[in-house]
């Protein structure tokens, strides 16, 4: 299933000319040096509103990056972010354990193990089967995302 909120969540100018995006290259949608975020789809929207406020409150740099695709998914742009910051957070939607940020989280630790300065951390949907009336009670929002750049730039 894809995230239908995805349809009307942004108006961005499209490019008229033909273009093509390097879909399995992560972008750094926002540079900075204290924490690095990884996430991709839905929630990089509410990634965006929680760095705004952490940065704000607690004069932290954080680096955003948008995997793009999550198979391939580019680990040198990844690896290379979390080195620089010695700190990561991963964000995504689906359950906590066995998916695509607990790979993420599985390949930081076993690169960067020496360079960290925090535990990784996984901000996702709690483990649970949702319906879809109470999706919006299980998925991560800007308050869950800002609490945890506070704890890992703090400890």
């Amino acid at each position: 299933m894809e995230p239908k909120v995805l349809y009307r969540a942004a108006r961005e100018e499209v490019p008229s000319e033909p273009y093509e995006l390097p879909l399995s290259r992560a972008e750094i949608l926002k540079p900075g040096s204290d924490v690095t975020i990884i996430s991709y789809g839905t929630p990089l929207y509410t990634c965006q509103s929680a760095i705004e406020a952490a940065e704000k409150d607690f004069g932290v740099s954080i680096e955003l990056i948008d995997l793009r695709t999550i198979y391939p998914w580019d680990r040198p742009t990844i690896l290379e972010s979390v080195r620089k910051t010695g700190r990561a957070i991963v964000v995504h939607e689906s359950m906590v354990n066995a998916g695509v940020g607990a790979e993420v989280v599985a390949t930081i630790q076993e690169n960067c193990f020496l360079r960290l300065e925090a535990p990784v951390q996984r901000v996702a949907g709690w483990t649970t089967h949702m319906g879809l009336a109470f999706e919006k009670f299980t998925i991560p929002d800007v308050v869950r995302k800002f609490y945890l750049c506070r704890y890992n730039v703090h400890n």
